[in-house]
């Protein structure tokens, strides 16, 4: 696995768009950004594939499946939610409530 960029998302914009501009081969941009020419045929394919957003997420690119998962996490974490304010409602109105026969 890839380790996490030191650049930031802007600082890889500008190098790529010097590429993309012509002012700097990709060996020339790296070089003066102190990363390989790799990294920045990366930046260079990522931008062009997703733009800005595509650079500041690097290649995490997420499954239709991960973003059904967070929607499914995102209801079941309300529906607790819910539960747990009935759940202290209930509790509460049986603090009112008189004790029960078989609860002596």
């Amino acid at each position: 696995m890839a380790r996490p960029s030191k650049k930031s998302p802007e600082q890889k914009l500008q190098v790529v768009m010097s590429v993309l501009r012509g002012e700097a081969t990709a060996t020339e941009a790296g070089r003066k950004a102190g990363v390989s020419e790799q990294s920045v045929h990366n930046w260079k394919r990522i931008f062009l594939e997703s733009g800005r957003d595509g650079l500041a997420q690097g290649q995490r690119r997420r499954s239709s499946r991960e973003l059904e998962l967070e929607a499914e996490n995102e209801e079941l974490k309300a529906a607790l939610g819910e539960a747990h304010v009935q759940l202290r409602v209930f509790k509460k109105g049986a603090e009112y409530l008189p004790p029960s026969r078989t609860s002596r």
